[in-house]
C-alpha cells in the first residue's frame, strides 16, 4: 500500500479519535451537570426527640446532603447510639455532634449541663412557670423579695432586688412537693443553668426569701446596675418638701439709725433740736 495513503489514514484515525474522546468527555460532563453535585448521606433525626433522650436506633435515619456538610455532622450510626440529646432534635434534621452530650454521660438533664455549671431547682408562681412563659434556653433574671436582716417592717417595709441577670433556663416543669399537713400539692419548679457561687446564692435566696423570674430578650445580654427598691419608695410622693436654706452663721449688722439737727433761734437764745430721718424710722 502506498505510504502516503497509509499516512493519511492513520492520520483520520487519531483525529476521530479525539473527536470521540472529546465528545464523551463533553456529555459525559453535561450528565453529571444534569444530575446536580454528588451527595453524602449523615444521620438525622426519625422524629422530634426531646431533650435528655438518649438516641436508640429507632431515633434514626439519614438523608443526603448535597454539596458542604454541616460542621460535626455524623455519618455512622455507632457514633449516635447511646448519646443523650442536650437540645430538642427535629424530625429530618441532621445530627449534630455538639448537639450530643459526651459518650458514656447518659441523658436527662445532668447530660445537658456544661463543664464547669450547674442546674439549680427553683420554686416559682403559677403565673411565670404555667402556659410556657418560661421554655428551657429562654434568659432570666431572678429578683427577691423579703426583709433584709436587720430592718423592721415599720421603717420601709418589704424590699425588692436584681440577684442575678441573664441566666440560662434549663429546664421547666412540676414538681410533688408535700404541704405542711403533709399532703402532696405540685408546684412549678425551674432549673436554671448558674455557676457555683451562684446556686449558693439562690440556694439561701430560697429559703429566706420569695423569688421572681423576669423574662428577658434572649438578643439582650447587658448587665444592669441596679440599686433595688423598699415599699416606702413606692409610696413616696414624686414632688419633695422644699430644702430650708442653711444658716451660714454670719450676723449682718443692722445700718446705724440717721438722726439730723435744727437750730432755733429765739431772740438772744439759740437751742439745737435733734430729730430721727423718716429713713430710719
Amino acid at each position: 500500500m502506498n505510504r502516503r495513503l497509509i499516512s493519511i489514514l492513520l492520520t483520520a484515525f487519531l483525529i476521530a479519535a479525539a473527536c470521540a474522546f472529546l465528545v464523551n468527555r463533553t456529555i459525559t460532563a453535561r450528565a453529571a451537570g444534569a444530575r446536580g453535585p454528588a451527595t453524602i448521606r449523615v444521620m438525622a433525626a426519625a422524629a422530634n426527640i426531646k431533650l435528655g433522650t438518649v438516641l436508640a436506633d429507632k431515633d434514626l435515619t439519614t438523608i443526603e446532603i448535597a454539596g458542604t456538610l454541616p460542621k460535626g455532622a455524623i455519618l455512622t450510626k455507632d457514633k449516635v447510639i447511646g448519646r443523650g440529646v442536650i437540645s430538642n432534635l427535629y424530625e429530618g434534621e441532621p445530627i449534630i455532634d455538639n448537639r450530643l452530650a459526651a459518650v458514656g454521660s447518659g441523658g436527662g438533664l445532668a447530660a445537658t449541663i456544661r463543664q464547669g455549671m450547674r442546674a439549680c431547682a427553683v420554686k416559682v408562681d403559677e403565673v411565670v412557670g404555667v402556659a410556657g412563659f418560661v421554655t428551657p434556653g429562654m434568659r432570666v433574671d431572678v429578683l427577691i423579695s423579703g426583709n433584709p436582716p436587720g430592718t423592721s417592717n415599720l421603717t420601709e417595709g418589704t424590699q425588692v432586688k436584681t440577684l442575678l441577670q441573664n441566666i440560662e433556663v434549663l429546664s421547666a416543669g412540676t414538681d410533688i412537693q408535700k404541704d405542711q399537713e403533709g399532703k402532696p400539692q405540685q408546684v412549678q419548679v425551674v432549673n436554671l443553668l448558674v455557676l457555683p457561687e451562684q446556686a449558693e446564692a439562690l440556694s439561701l435566696a430560697s429559703n429566706q426569701t420569695k423569688i421572681q423570674l423576669v423574662l428577658r430578650n434572649p438578643l439582650d445580654t447587658a448587665i444592669s446596675k441596679t440599686s433595688g427598691s423598699a415599699m416606702s419608695n413606692l409610696f413616696a410622693d414624686n414632688h419633695p418638701a422644699p430644702v430650708k436654706p442653711r444658716s451660714t452663721g454670719v450676723v449682718v449688722a443692722k445700718p446705724a439709725s440717721q438722726a439730723f439737727s435744727i437750730q432755733v433761734l429765739n431772740g438772744s437764745k439759740r437751742t439745737d433740736e435733734k430729730f430721727a430721718s423718716p429713713e430710719a424710722k
